[in-house]
């Protein structure tokens, strides 16, 4: 099993960020606030998990991260891209008080799927206050919920490897 196919414990990660001095914010859509779940169900997160965005819809996209709307709408990548991950991990940092920012975009299914965006799919962005920012892509097999399931946990990890590359 490689580093990465390992569950991230989410109170090592809270305290791994409450060490370097960096507060975190998500900003999520096919995993509808895992992500945010995962690091508040640790008791005293609040010191480190700032704020959660969930934007299941291009509307709140926009609206509370500022995605341009011409990315996710005709003629643009669409919401499930790396573009729109990027935006709406640099969104989250713009509207919060956060240090470091993951986001996930993806098509969970069951439907919604096309031989371009299968589901299965689904683009993470993470950006840090500064201007440091990356983006990734997966493809994860299963239902639904394993889908949602390996995109929280994909998305943990992104956040290990942003807190342990950046220092307050």
């Amino acid at each position: 099993m490689t580093p990465e196919e390992r569950p991230v414990d989410p109170a090592s990660l809270l305290q791994a960020a409450r060490q370097a001095g960096l507060r975190i914010a998500t900003a999520e859509s096919c995993t509808g606030g895992m992500v945010a779940a995962a690091l508040t169900d640790i008791a005293g997160s609040s010191d480190v998990f700032e704020r959660g965005f969930v934007t299941y819809s291009n509307e709140a996209k926009a609206e509370l991260l500022g995605v341009d709307p011409a990315l996710t709408g005709p003629g643009g990548p669409g919401a499930v891209s790396e573009p729109v991950a990027r935006a709406m991990a640099e969104g989250a940092i713009r509207h919060s008080r956060a240090d470091i920012a993951v986001s996930v975009t993806g098509i969970a299914g069951p439907g919604g799927g096309t031989a371009e965006k299968p589901i299965g799919l689904v683009h993470f962005g993470w950006s840090a206050r500064g201007g440091a920012s990356g983006a990734d892509r997966r493809n994860f097999g299963g239902d639904r919920q394993g889908i949602r399931n390996a995109a929280t946990q994909h998305a943990l990890a992104l956040l290990v490897r942003a807190i342990g590359g950046r220092k307050s």
